[in-house]
């Protein structure tokens, strides 16, 4: 009798959704095509936008680790590109590695202190765009210490996202940028010289405006 009770509840699951899915689009809403950026104020997608770094470990393996959970915010407009504005924030409490004992010691002061210093903070101070790619110079803060850093950043793509779900729509655009920064300017410092100093990021990032009705 349980047996039954959960398949009928699984066909009634399955039903449901039906419509939703019958209404899902049948290539990528997103494209890599300039034209279909609109002008406005983006919010940084959390659940789609990641930074990530890579380490040499001790001359043995390429070593990767993301942050997640990030918030921004983007405001554009496609007549005056270079007059974009990018702020965006990463807690360092979401740093997540294959080890979970690692992830604890990237949180200890040891690295980057977490509990003291929650969140690591990029503002941009100017944007040079040519084509569908762009030099964004800014400032990056990490444990209390504001630094100078470049990134070069290249347009993934753009469109509109319409939720089956909840019947809302919203226009997206992403980037990919990437800059590489030496971790002794930020207090980091621990395990130089066996791990390098140098620590090439790369930022995905998923813009997307208010869902529109």
């Amino acid at each position: 009798m349980k047996r039954m009770t959960l398949s009928l509840t699984a066909i009634a699951v399955a039903v449901a959704t039906l419509p939703a899915i019958a209404q899902m689009p049948k290539a990528p809403p997103g494209a890599p095509d300039a034209k279909r950026v609109t002008a406005g104020e983006y919010k940084a997608d959390p659940g789609h936008t990641q930074v990530g770094f890579t380490v040499n470990h001790m001359g043995f393996s390429l070593y990767r680790g993301i942050f997640g959970d990030v918030s921004g915010t983007l405001s554009l407009d496609p007549k005056a590109p270079d007059k974009a504005k990018v702020v965006i924030d990463i807690p360092i409490a979401s740093v997540a590695t294959t080890s979970a004992k690692l992830n604890e010691h990237l949180k200890s002061p040891d690295f980057f202190d977490a509990a003291k210093f929650p969140t690591a903070h990029f503002e941009s101070t100017s944007v040079k765009v040519t084509g569908t790619t762009a030099v964004v110079s800014g400032n990056l803060t990490i444990k209390g210490v504001t630094k100078p850093v470049v990134l070069k950043a290249a347009f993934v793509g753009a469109g509109a996202m319409f939720n089956p779900m909840s019947k809302e729509s919203s226009e997206q655009v992403g980037f990919e940028a990437t800059t590489t920064i030496n971790r002794s300017d930020y207090d980091v410092s621990y395990g130089i010289p066996l791990v390098p100093d140098a620590v090439p990021l790369t930022i995905s990032v998923a813009f997307m405006k208010p869902a529109a009705k």
